[in-house]
């Protein structure tokens, strides 16, 4: 689910939230809590999501939840349909998002995801398989690296920071 997708690809209404919280099965981690609904009349998996203040400011919120959607569509094809999910992010979850960015994110969902039954263990195996340069877009454009503030020069990545022998 991009930012472009359907708006019946979310959940947005305050009563198909409540019918997950209520009728739905949770499963919670350190960073994140998933709710799930069966939901035989949605064609594909959708996703709501919950960010509350305890997580930060506006632009710490909207960073969380921008990962979350991301890790989520990166998932959403391995996901059967015909489920409602609601991710509460934990104050930790800001933490999470800082520190290991769309890896860190997408890590924490695809352990709920396989401790509810939604995603096996194997599809993750492979996701993991592929380099988080690859993966994650905060830091590299692909075919670009950064020489400096504006300019984009050719190249597949950017350079690895030093290593502690180097210092």
């Amino acid at each position: 689910m991009s930012a472009g997708a359907p708006r019946r690809a979310r959940l947005s209404r305050s009563a198909e939230f409540e019918r997950v919280y209520r009728r739905g099965r949770s499963q919670a981690n350190r960073h994140l809590v998933l709710y799930t609904f069966a939901n035989e009349a949605a064609e594909r998996p959708r996703l709501g999501l919950s960010v509350s203040r305890k997580v930060g400011g506006a632009v710490e919120r909207n960073r969380v939840k921008r990962l979350l959607r991301e890790a989520f569509a990166g998932m959403e094809a391995e996901l059967p349909a015909g489920h409602d999910l609601v991710l509460v992010a934990r104050p930790e979850a800001r933490q999470l998002a800082e520190r290991d960015g769309l890896a860190g994110v997408e890590s924490a969902l695809a352990d709920l995801l396989e401790r509810t039954g939604l995603r096996s263990a194997g599809s993750r195996r492979l996701r993991e398989a592929t380099p988080p340069s690859e993966r994650e877009h905060g830091h590299v454009t692909p075919g670009f690296v950064r020489s400096s503030p504006g300019q984009r020069t050719p190249g597949r990545q950017s350079p690895a920071p030093p290593s502690p022998e180097q210092r």
